[in-house]
């Protein structure tokens, strides 16, 4: 998949994780509730059914603006190494009732140099929409919750 400037939003960080501690990150709705949001965000009532056609949705509490809703979809699930999601589709393959950004998300986790070269690219459908999304701080709120999930992931216990 390459990447396309004009629509694409990417953060990549080489994390001193396994692609198993962040797999569970990503995967366990209790773990995935520590990180997701920037802090003092609070992220509740996670869902993560994990299989394509799989619902994906949160709530957020955000300090002064209330409670955010996300709703989406998985799309396509490879253990371990990568996952894709977006808010255009509900569970099922339904098309989505509301949206916030109207993006596709591709998260890949890569084994590099005894840690994990994670990428997380948000793809939209228009120049528009991606500058939207970068303007409302995309690169300081997706990079925060990266550090958010190598920390978590960095202090769990290495499956045997």
């Amino acid at each position: 998949m390459l990447f396309d400037p004009a629509t694409d939003l990417e953060i990549t960080r080489l994390m001193r994780a396994s692609p198993d501690q962040i797999w569970r990150c990503w995967t366990d709705p209790a773990l995935f509730a520590q990180w997701w949001a920037p802090r003092p965000v609070v992220t509740r009532d996670v869902v993560i059914d994990l299989r394509p056609g799989g619902r994906f949705a949160s709530v957020m509490d955000v300090p002064d603006h209330g409670e955010m809703r996300g709703e989406g979809c998985f799309l396509d699930v490879e253990r371990g190494r990568r996952i894709v999601w977006t808010d255009m589709m509900e569970a099922g393959w339904r098309p989505a009732r509301t949206e916030i950004f109207g993006f596709t998300a591709i998260v890949t986790l890569t084994p590099e140099a005894g840690g994990t070269r994670y990428v997380a690219r948000a793809m939209h459908r228009t120049r528009e929409v991606a500058a939207r999304h970068e303007a409302m701080g995309f690169h300081d709120g997706w990079g925060t919750v990266a550090a958010q999930l190598e920390d978590l992931a960095a202090g769990l216990a290495v499956a045997p």
